[in-house]
C-alpha cells in the first residue's frame, strides 16, 4: 500500500480504533463464535473494542492463524488485519540449541543460519514477528534468563546479536519466509540484582552507553523492526515509564525509528512499581515515555481515550504511533494478503532436524579432556549413567511449541551406533561399571530451573547427580561427564572426579544424537565458553572483563592480605571466557603487529600437529594503559574461527583500528585517546601478551 494511502486510512479511523491498534491480547481472547470470552471478561473488554485490537501473540498453527484473522477481518469496520508475534527464541517446532550455546559457537554464519532456519519455520504457521534477539548483556549465572543471551562480552554479543537479525529478517520481510525480529529488553534487564528476575538494576551511564547498548545499536542498524522495553528501573524509573531510555536514548541517540512495545503487562506494572496509582497515570507516562503498544493489558484500551479527550494526551502522538504500527503492517504485505502466505503452501526445502543437529555440535563446549579420554574408541564398551541419560528434557526454556517426546536421549542416540552400552538409569551395583571401559555420567538442570522467572542462589548440580559422579568413581576413574544446562553452573565439587567434561547446554531437539557425534569424534568440538565458569555462585557477578582496581589480585603474591579478592576460594573462574577444547593439537606458532597510521594489523601462523582436521577461534584481546575513566583489565576486540587440516598450517590476519579501540567517556562521547595498549592473542581471556601498541593522537 502507498504511503498516501495509509495516511488515508489513519485519517478514516477513530479515537478508538487507534488506540486498538495499540493493544496486543493473545489468541485465547478471540473465540470462534465471536462471544465474549473469559479473558475478555477478566479485563472487561467488549466486543467492539475486541475488533480493534492491533497485534496477536502466542498462536501456535497457520490454522488458528487463519481462523483468529477471517472472523477478525469479517468484523472490522476498517479491514486492518493482525500482526501475529510469539518467542520464537532457538526454534520454532524444530528446536535448536539454547542462544547460549548458539553463542558459544563463536560462528556468526551458523546464528544467522538457525534464524533463518526458524525463521521459515514459524512464517510457515503465520507467524510475522518474533521476540528475539535478546540482546541483554549478561555476567550472572542465578539470572534465569542467562539462557538467551549471548554471555558476558560487549563485542560477542553485539556482533551475535546483529546476525540474529539478519537471519530472521533475511532479504527483506516482502519475502514471506522472513519474519520481523523484535530486539528486547531494553535496557540492562541483565543486570538486575542479585540475579533475581524483574528485580532492580542500578548502573552508572557509562555502563550504560558502553556495555548495554552496542548490542542495540547493532540490532537497530541491522534494520530490527521493533525493540521490547525492560521491566527493570533504571536511574530510579521502571523502564517502562522512562522517556530518558525510550525517547532521548532510543529514538534520538540510537535512531531507531521502528515500534516499541512493552514486555508483558509491563504497563499495568507501572502501579505495583507505586510509580503509578491508576490505569490513566500508568498509561499516561508509559506512552509519554515511548511505549507504543500495550501488551497484555487494557490500560491503553480503556484510558488513553479519555486521556486524549481531555487533553493530557496527544492525539498527534497516537497518531504517529498508530503510522508507524500500519507501516509495519504494510511492510510486511498484509493489507495484500492478510494471510501472509498461509494459502500459498510454501516447503520447507532444508532437513531442519539435521540442520539442528548439526548446529547442536558446533554449540558443545569441551571444557576438559585428561589423558584424551575422548573421543570414545568403537571398540570400547561404555557405560552410561546420571539423571540426564535417558532424559528427553533437551529443549531449555523457550520451546513452547517444541515437543519433549520428539527429542532424542543419549541413550537412545547410543543405541543407535553399534557400540556396546551399559546402562545404568538407577544405579544400584555401583561396582558394575568397573567392567567398562569408559562411562558416560550425564547430569545437569531440567528445563524449568532455566529460563524466566528462573533465579537460582544455588548453580550446583544436585546431590544426586554429585553423588553419582563419586560413586562412579570409586570403581572406573575414565569417567566423561556431559553436562545439560541454561547456565554456567559450578563444577567444582566434581570436576576433580571426571578425565572429560562436555557443556552440552541444552541442545535441542537432536541433542542425544548430537552429543553422540561429538563423543565418539564424527564431529570434532570447537564451541568456546561465551561466559565464564564460576568456582563459586559467591564470586557472582563474574566476568573476565572487571574493572581495573586500585588493589588488584597479586597473583605473584597471592598471600598479600589487603587486596581485592575473597579468602575462601581461589580468585578467577573455574573455566575462562572463550575456553574451550578440540580433538586436534592446535597451536598459535608466530605472531606480529604491523604498525600503520592509525591502525595495525596481526599476522598470525596456527599449526595442527594431529591427524585431525579442527577449528580454533582466535581471540585478539586489549588493554588500555592509560584512560580517563576506568576500564577493563582487558577487552575482547576481535576473533575469527578458523579451520586448520590435519597436520597442516593455517596463516590468518586481521586489522585494528583506531575506532575498535575507542571507549565511552565521562561525557558520553566515545572517542580513542592517545597512548598504549597492550595486545593479548590466543584461544581464550587469558591470551598471552603479544606486544604493544602506541597510538600517537
Amino acid at each position: 500500500m502507498e504511503q498516501e494511502k495509509l495516511k488515508d486510512l489513519l485519517k478514516q479511523m477513530t479515537l478508538e480504533e487507534k488506540i486498538g491498534q495499540m493493544t496486543q491480547l493473545t489468541p485465547t481472547f478471540f473465540s470462534e463464535s465471536g462471544e465474549i470470552t473469559g479473558p475478555m471478561l477478566e479485563l472487561g473488554l467488549s466486543l467492539e473494542q475486541l475488533n480493534t485490537i492491533g497485534t496477536v501473540l502466542g498462536t501456535h498453527t497457520k490454522e488458528e492463524v487463519i481462523n483468529i484473522q477471517k472472523n477478525y477481518l469479517e468484523q472490522s469496520r476498517l479491514k486492518i488485519p493482525l500482526i501475529f508475534m510469539a518467542d520464537v527464541i532457538h526454534g520454532y517446532e524444530t528446536i535448536f540449541p539454547i542462544p547460549l550455546a548458539l553463542a558459544s559457537s563463536f560462528n556468526l554464519k551458523l546464528v544467522k543460519r538457525m534464524a533463518h532456519l526458524s525463521a521459515k519455520e514459524a512464517a510457515a504457521a503465520g507467524i510475522h514477528v518474533t521476540f528475539s534477539p535478546m540482546a541483554d548483556l549478561v555476567r550472572d549465572a542465578r539470572w534465569g534468563r542467562v539462557l538467551e543471551s549471548n554471555g558476558e562480552d560487549p563485542h560477542l554479543n553485539t556482533i551475535m546479536t546483529k546476525a540474529y537479525v539478519e537471519g530472521y529478517q533475511g532479504d527483506g520481510l516482502t519475502n514471506k519466509q522472513n519474519i520481523a525480529a523484535c530486539v528486547k529488553h531494553f535496557v540492562g534487564y541483565g543486570e538486575s540484582q542479585g540475579g533475581k528476575d524483574y528485580n532492580t538494576v542500578d548502573m552508572s551511564d557509562v555502563v550504560l552507553f558502553q556495555d548495554h547498548l552496542p548490542s542495540f545499536k547493532a540490532a537497530i542498524d541491522a534494520g530490527a523492526k521493533l525493540v521490547m522495553s525492560s521491566f527493570n528501573l533504571f536511574r530510579g524509573v521502571p523502564v517502562t515509564a522512562s522517556h530518558y531510555l525510550l525517547t532521548e536514548v532510543l529514538r534520538d541517540y540510537l535512531a531507531f525509528d521502528g515500534v516499541v512495545i512493552s514486555d508483558w503487562a509491563a504497563v499495568s506494572e507501572l502501579v505495583q512499581h507505586r510509580v503509578a496509582d491508576s490505569k490513566a497515570s500508568a498509561s499516561k507516562k508509559a506512552f509519554e515515555a515511548g511505549v507504543e503498544i500495550d501488551m497484555m493489558t487494557d490500560f491503553y484500551l480503556n484510558s488513553l481515550p479519555d486521556l486524549v479527550k481531555s487533553g493530557e494526551v496527544s492525539e498527534q502522538m497516537i497518531d504517529e504511533t498508530v503510522m508507524r504500527i500500519l507501516e509495519l503492517k504494510n511492510e510486511l504485505g498484509l493489507f495484500e494478503d492478510p494471510y501472509r502466505g498461509l494459502n500459498d503452501n510454501f516447503t520447507i526445502e532444508e532437513d531442519l532436524r539435521l540442520e539442528s543437529r548439526k548446529i547442536a555440535t558446533e554449540s558443545m563446549v569441551l571444557l576438559k579432556n585428561k589423558d584424551q579420554v575422548l573421543p570414545l574408541k568403537p571398540t570400547e564398551k561404555i557405560g552410561l549413567a546420571g539423571s540426564k541419560a535417558t532424559s528427553r528434557d533437551t529443549l531449555g526454556a523457550w520451546s513452547w511449541i517444541g515437543e519433549i517426546d520428539a527429542s532424542i536421549a543419549i541413550a537412545e542416540a547410543f543405541a543407535e551406533t553399534e557400540m556396546i552400552v551399559d546402562l545404568a538409569e538407577q544405579i544400584v551395583d555401583f561396582d558394575r561399571f568397573q567392567l567398562v571401559d569408559k562411562v558416560v555420567i550425564a547430569v545437569g538442570e531440567t528445563g524449568t530451573e532455566a529460563g524466566e522467572a528462573a533465579s537460582k542462589t544455588n548453580i550446583k548440580l544436585t546431590p544426586q547427580d554429585i553423588e553419582t559422579v563419586k560413586q562412579v568413581y570409586q570403581w572406573n576413574k575414565n569417567i566423561v561427564l556431559v553436562v545439560y544446562s541454561g547456565r554456567p553452573l559450578d563444577l567444582t565439587d566434581i570436576e576433580p572426579y571426571v578425565k572429560a567434561i562436555l557443556y552440552a547446554w541444552f541442545p535441542g531437539s537432536e541433542a542425544g544424537r548430537a552429543i553422540v557425534d561429538v563423543l565418539t569424534g564424527k564431529t570434532n568440538p570447537s564451541a568456546k565458553l561465551p561466559i565464564s565458569l564460576p568456582r563459586s555462585v559467591g564470586q557472582m557477578p563474574l566476568h573476565y572483563n572487571h574493572y581495573s582496581t586500585g588493589r588488584p589480585f597479586n597473583e605473584e603474591n597471592p598471600t598479600i592480605r589487603y587486596m581485592s579478592r575473597y579468602l575462601d576460594v581461589m580468585e578467577g573462574p573455574l573455566y575462562p571466557f572463550g575456553h574451550g577444547l578440540n580433538y586436534s593439537e592446535i597451536e598459535l606458532i608466530e605472531a606480529n603487529i604491523v604498525d600503520k597510521q592509525n591502525k595495525f594489523i596481526v599476522h598470525y601462523t596456527l599449526s595442527n600437529k594431529s591427524d585431525v582436521d579442527g577449528q580454533e577461534v582466535v581471540q585478539f584481546y586489549i588493554r588500555d594503559c592509560v584512560s580517563e575513566v576506568v576500564r577493563p583489565v582487558r577487552e575482547l576486540k576481535h576473533f575469527e574461527k578458523v579451520s586448520v587440516k590435519a597436520n597442516g598450517f593455517y596463516q590468518g590476519s586481521f586489522e585494528i583500528t583506531i575506532d575498535n579501540l575507542a571507549y565511552v567517556h565521562s561525557d558520553l562521547k566515545r572517542f580513542t585517546d592517545p597512548g598504549k595498549f597492550e595486545l593479548y592473542l590466543g584461544f581464550d581471556s587469558n591470551a598471552p601478551k603479544l606486544g604493544e601498541w602506541e597510538y600517537q593522537g
